[in-house]
């Protein structure tokens, strides 16, 4: 599913119009974007949870040449289902 089509459900399921689901779910995004960037997270109660978590520096390997080179350390988002979800999920 893309971004259109989730826009296109989310409007459905709401009753309301594509431009106004499309303003929600860009707000959404924007907001979880700000929030994740000062290292903060975000719990929805029944879905899951949002947060940042920090990779270490690493060596890996160039796939061309084989060589190793060094990745630097980078933070990175992260999702953890809750366990209703993961629940619906597997029913």
């Amino acid at each position: 599913m893309n971004k259109a089509d989730f826009i296109a459900k989310i409007a459905e399921k709401a009753s309301v119009s594509k431009k106004d689901a499309d303003a929600v779910v860009q707000a959404f995004i924007d907001v979880t974007t700000d929030v994740l960037k000062n290292d903060d997270s975000i719990a929805l109660h029944g879905f899951g949870t949002f947060k940042t978590s920090e990779r270490a520096e690493h060596e890996g390997l160039n796939p061309r040449t084989k060589e190793k080179i060094i990745i630097p350390k980078s933070r990175v988002a992260k999702f953890s289902a809750s366990n209703t979800l993961k629940c619906i999920l597997n029913d």
